[in-house]
């Protein structure tokens, strides 16, 4: 039996993990500042989605932003002739260049959501979207109802099954929960940065949580050490955008390397590796959780998804986890 969950209130069925798209965009910067993970090669890329695919895996979650539209494009070649079979997700906001990969703005005026869920529409190459995204951590929650209501207008259109927010915050979080067609959060969480106040949230309204961020920008593989640099074009590197907080001056940040030693020998037993323990810690963290590792090469893929079988943590393990870091 696979290891499912719901997204949501939607009822949509998923794989209980997602593979998340954003590094198979290749670089884009905000003038200076890289905002991808560096060069990729889109047929590794497209191997790798096939891979998830037969593994198991249903749920893509993308945004138009990612590469400046190249990470749909990718996805929808990987696509062609499964798109029945597998659920997309996808973001708006942010205003870019296609062509010189530049964020130049974002727009959540109703006329710019419609604008962009057609735009990607036309790279996802797709008559709908299943679940599209709010892409705007810190908008005022005061400003976000016709944000909602526009969202409200697409599903009863057709061209989107259902709608969310990616956001970190418990009160924008509450006011698109009251949307009807509203089924999802996507919250930076992993097992070393716990957000207890969206988690309960999406308990109370019957919310996904969708987990960007699971393995820490990629700390909780245990590829990382205090010596490591990645690329000036990756969002990690040397210019990294000020959010970026698990990786300071180009180097994996000590305070966040020391939390993940101290948690590594639990979530590495029984088999897993310390991504798939991350993983399951996820699972065990709450029924609504539904983790979406990066992804860009099939390696990874495979190593990802050999943590559903698996499957959550125990409840001691879970225990254990919250007494060494003293929460």
């Amino acid at each position: 039996m696979a290891f499912t969950r719901k997204l949501g209130r939607s009822g949509i069925e998923i794989s209980a993990l997602g593979m998340g798209c954003w590094a198979i965009g290749g670089p884009f910067w905000s003038g200076e500042t890289p905002n991808g993970w560096g060069e990729v090669d889109d047929e590794e890329s497209i191997r790798a989605i096939h891979s998830a695919i037969d593994l198991g895996v249903n749920f893509f979650d993308t945004a138009n932003v990612y590469g400046a539209g190249h990470s749909e494009r990718v996805l929808a070649r990987a696509l062609k002739g499964k798109r029945d079979k597998v659920v997309i997700a996808t973001k708006f906001n942010a205003v870019f260049d296609e062509v010189t990969r530049q964020v130049s703005g974002s727009d959540s005026t109703p006329a710019g959501i419609r604008k962009a869920c057609d735009e990607s529409l036309r790279r996802l190459e797709t008559d709908y979207i299943d679940l599209y995204q709010f892409h705007d951590n810190g908008f005022p929650a005061d400003h976000a109802i016709p944000v909602r209501e526009t969202l409200e207008e697409l599903v009863k259109e057709g061209k989107i099954r259902a709608y969310g927010w990616s956001t970190d915050f418990a009160d924008r979080a509450e006011v698109f929960a009251q949307g009807e067609n509203c089924t999802s959060i996507q919250l930076q969480l992993n097992v070393l940065d716990d957000n207890k106040e969206v988690i309960a949230l999406c308990e109370k309204y019957n919310l996904a949580a969708i987990n960007r961020g699971p393995l820490a920008m990629g700390l909780l593989t245990g590829k990382y050490d205090s010596n490591t640099k990645p690329s000036t074009d990756d969002v990690r590197g040397d210019k990294s955008p000020e959010w970026m907080k698990y990786f300071r001056d180009g180097k994996p940040s000590p305070e966040w390397l020391e939390k993940m030693e101290s948690v590594r020998e639990i979530l590495a037993s029984g088999g897993r590796t310390l991504s798939q323990g991350a993983l399951a810690w996820l699972w065990a963290r709450s029924e609504q959780t539904i983790p979406i590792p990066g992804f860009r090469t099939v390696k990874q893929v495979e190593e990802n998804c050999g943590a559903l079988s698996f499957g959550p943590l125990t409840v001691s393990q879970m225990g254990e986890i919250n007494k060494i870091l003293e929460r």
